[in-house]
């Protein structure tokens, strides 16, 4: 199994590239998930985020307004490092867990969906493959502003956020382009499965594991031998 790690920049597609990919019955791993989890009441994420930004950011149920939460961090980069400082370990360590899962199932590859992929590089290394979303900045802002129903500045905050699409594609291995047409788009994301499926990349960490389990063999049957 190996790991391939998909990225993009808000309002790229890249939640509906995912669709495609879980269509294909692929393993997908969504860190946006995982960290909608991890900071909910009673994770330990929740109380520490409580702390560093204060009751005002909580609804009246007592769990975190992420609306509130999230016109902080866009506008202010230190807090939005300190979120990702609370937030991301405990990430992690879910992806880890959900990574073993399907190692153990026999999958070929898991997709790791990680917004931040080339912002924060801690997963990167781990990574055999990535894969960006794209699509041009005035597509990106233009869909932002429609879908969730913001002014053009509140937009080019939002998107300046993050690292520009520009830089992602450039640091990508695979790009699939979102500025046209949907089923262009679609059709690229199914060529690059068949390029993932065909990989013999798999091999090494199946060759590994059945190494090991060999040698584990080996040393029993010595024992019980002597």
């Amino acid at each position: 199994m190996f790991l391939v790690g998909l990225s993009g920049g808000i309002a790229s597609g890249k939640s509906s590239v995912i669709q495609v990919f879980r269509d294909l019955g692929c393993a997908v791993i969504d860190a946006d998930d995982i960290a909608h989890q991890v900071v909910k009441p009673g994770f330990p994420a929740y109380y520490r985020i409580v702390q560093a930004f204060g009751h005002e950011i909580l609804l009246e149920n007592g769990e975190i307004n992420r609306q509130a939460l999230g016109s902080i961090i866009f506008h202010q980069s230190e807090k939005r490092k300190l979120l990702n400082a609370i937030t991301h370990p405990d990430i992690r360590k879910e992806m880890l867990k959900q990574v073993l899962k399907y190692l153990i199932q026999g999958y070929r590859y898991v997709i790791l969906d990680i917004p931040l992929l080339f912002e924060t590089k801690t997963m990167l290394r781990f990574m055999k493959h990535t894969v960006v979303v794209y699509c041009d900045p005035q597509t990106q802002l233009s869909r932002l502003m429609e879908r969730n129903g913001l002014s053009q500045e509140e937009a080019e905050a939002r998107i300046a956020a993050q690292l520009p699409l520009e830089e992602k594609r450039q640091l990508a291995q695979h790009i699939l382009d979102n500025s046209g047409e949907w089923e262009v788009t679609r059709r690229q994301t199914l060529r690059l499965h068949s390029q993932l499926e065909d990989s013999l990349d798999f091999l090494p960490l199946r060759l590994g594991l059945f190494a090991g389990f060999v040698g584990i063999i080996y040393l029993f049957s010595r024992h019980f031998l002597l």
